[in-house]
């Protein structure tokens, strides 16, 4: 557990291991493997120390990916074959307890190849040794006496590394709280030490837990109970799950039924023929998650280097990016791919990247959702917008110019010719068109939509309707000059805005009953253009707005044909052509908009609508009423009432 927390700690997920030829290597291969994957850690190698496996191993350590090398279980003297043809001069090493527990004497010389390793170590369970040694050395029992000396006497005989311990002399007596600092530095440097001291505590106090048990229901015969109970030690150890003391740092058993002990991470630094360690982390398995490893990585020294090794198979994904697997049995060996459009990922190595939101799009890196941009015509930093509006005012002004000449010169002949009450409702439907381009700017709501949609269909109809009943009434003026001709009746003053209101009335009738069922609505088209937020109108009902559209057709096709029959009569100041060259150019302009406006998105759509109502109004200003003002202003001796009846004879 602490091993596999150091690599996730550094991220070093494609790591070798050797392990010793023997259980303890077998045992602690398969519990280190079980906790690496869980951390999603990858073994690139994992090979027993033997000589059968030498030429392996050597090959397997040629892999400049693999920086970071474990030894798991006991120290084997294979090891110095390795050490001898330097393969791990370039490796970091992680040591196991097991590992350096273990008492090797032959690498003295060869002590660099260790140089910048990290080893885990049990942390000593020793806080109270001076007064263990004091309570044994004064115990009556001179077995125990003698026990206690003759051990002191084989540690001198074996390995004198205090000249306390090797000066005893058993037939004296001596003080034993005397440099006992000597004797606790050489119980911690033999390696199972610490770990045979947690086991005979665990032991010591199943038993004693087991003897309550037993002394309470056999009261008479305490042993008979125990050997009674004896096969059931196992239990209680397995019971001893309880918490450590936080002020003595002990062992307890997890769920599992492993035995869990805190222990410390040391950096090994080579010096002449020592080691020196230097405890540069500790590691507390009963702590929380996330607070279980505490290291310092700039109290360790490494390896030729003095920046933290790199041990992976596939470089790091940057973010904006993600792991693409590539097929093989290590999930550690990836490619990179880019998050795909409209995703991201904003952390290193990501599995999948992130949707963005509805309203969001990926930035350049792919590393963060940006507020998607929205898109309509603006009145502010938008061209368009200024040039239409330019455009619209413009218009008016021609048109407000124009109807101001109609009412100066309205008792001239050209302006009472063709119904001046009909060119004037004319203009003013062909002014408000010019307004109507002011709806189409700006950021489009539901009222504007409504009214975008319907107004300039009205408007038109109107003014088509006006154009239609001029022709009309040219065609009945021109039937009824002959003596007897029943035409004469149809020239009555109402005939005119009786036709007028009824053809503008069903138009009016298909924008109400639009604007009843299904009316037009702002919509937010987030799907046509990435990274933009189209806020569009929807036009709700596609039937009625083709209905309108298609109304507004059959009275310009109408106007259209009627007025290039009646072109060639001999009337003064004839309309009719005027009027087939304005139908002939408000069809074409709606004919080729149609195609156009469903082609495109956006802005573009408006445009192209907005340019459909300006354009077919100065088409119908320019064709009708462009003629009639040069006369009245450039032409005025044509605008007389003899040269009417001259026209006529």
């Amino acid at each position: 557990m602490a091993i596999s927390e150091l690599l996730e700690h550094f991220g070093w997920t494609w790591v070798g291991i050797l392990q010793s030829n023997d259980e303890t290597g077998e045992d602690e291969l398969q519990i280190l493997t079980k906790y690496m994957r869980e951390r999603g850690i990858c073994a690139a190698f994992t090979i027993t120390l033997t000589q059968e496996n030498y030429n392996r191993i050597l090959q397997a350590l040629n892999n400049p990916r693999v920086s970071i090398i474990i030894m798991c279980g006991t120290y084997s003297d294979y090891i110095m074959d390795l050490i001898r043809d330097n393969p791990l001069l370039d490796k970091t090493l992680i040591l196991s307890p097991s590992w350096i527990s273990t008492t090797f004497k032959d690498l003295n010389k060869k002590l660099f190849v260790f140089n910048g390793s990290l080893a885990v170590q049990f942390s000593s369970p020793f806080p109270v040794l001076e007064d263990l040694i004091k309570i044994y050395s004064k115990h009556d029992d001179l077995y125990q006496k003698l026990s206690y000396w003759r051990l002191l006497d084989e540690l001198a005989k074996s390995d004198p590394i205090d000249p306390f311990i090797s000066h005893y002399d058993i037939n004296k007596e001596h003080n034993y709280t005397q440099n006992t600092e000597g004797i606790t530095r050489y119980f911690l440097s033999l390696g199972p030490a610490t770990r045979l001291y947690a086991a005979v505590e665990v032991l010591g106090k199943a038993l004693h837990e087991m003897f309550l048990f037993i002394k309470d229901k056999y009261e008479e015969n305490s042993i008979t109970g125990f050997l009674h109970n004896r096969r059931k030690l196992q239990r209680y150890i397995q019971m001893m799950k309880s918490s450590p003391d936080p002020m003595r740092p002990s062992y307890y058993f997890n769920e599992q039924g492993e035995a869990i002990h805190p222990y410390k991470i040391i950096n090994w630094l080579s010096i002449g023929d020592a080691i020196q360690e230097v405890e540069v982390g500790n590691f507390t398995p009963w702590a929380v998650s996330g607070e279980k490893l505490h290291i310092n990585p700039q109290s360790i020294t490494w390896k030729h280097t003095k920046e933290i090794p790199v041990s992976r198979c596939s470089d790091q994904c940057s973010p904006g990016s993600r792991k693409k697997t590539r097929g093989t049995i290590h999930a550690c060996c990836y490619d990179c791919v880019p998050c795909a459009e409209g995703e991201i990922s904003n952390i290193t190595d990501a599995e999948n990247c992130i949707k963005c939101q509805r309203h969001e799009w990926p930035n350049e890196k792919r590393d963060r959702c940006l507020p998607k941009v929205l898109e309509f015509i603006s009145y502010q930093n938008d061209t368009m917008a200024s040039v239409f509006s330019s455009l619209s005012v413009f218009g008016c002004l021609v048109t407000g110019f124009i109807f101001g000449i109609f009412i100066f010169h309205r008792d001239t002949p050209i302006v009472k010719a063709n119904n001046q009450n009909l060119s004037y409702l004319l203009l003013v439907s062909i002014l408000l068109s010019f307004l109507s381009i002011f709806l189409f700017l700006g950021c489009p709501s539901n009222v504007t939509c409504r009214l975008r949609e319907t107004s300039f269909g009205i408007f038109f109809s109107v003014a088509i309707s006006s154009l239609l009943v001029k022709t009309v009434m040219v065609c009945v003026a021109f039937k009824s000059t002959k003596p007897g001709s029943p035409w004469r009746k149809w020239l009555s003053v109402k005939l005119p805005y009786t036709m007028v209101l009824f053809c503008s009335s069903i138009q009016v009738v298909i924008c109400v009953i639009w604007l009843s069922i299904y009316p037009p609505f702002q919509e937010l088209d987030t799907q046509s253009y990435p990274g933009k937020i189209i806020i569009q109108c929807n036009g709700g009902s596609d039937i009625c707005f083709y209905s309108m559209l298609g109304y507004m057709g059959l009275l310009a096709a109408v106007s259209f044909v009627l007025a290039f029959m009646v072109r060639t009569l001999p009337d003064s100041f004839n309309e009719a052509k005027y009027i087939t060259f304005s139908m002939l150019l408000f069809c074409s302009v709606w004919i080729s908009m149609i195609p156009a406006y469903l082609s495109t998105r956006g802005k573009s759509m408006v445009a192209v609508e907005i340019f459909a109502v300006m354009a077919s109004s100065a088409g119908l200003l320019g064709c009708v009423f462009l003629p009639k003002s040069f006369i009245i202003l450039f032409k005025s001796e044509v605008n007389r009432k003899t040269d009417l009846l001259a026209k006529r004879k």
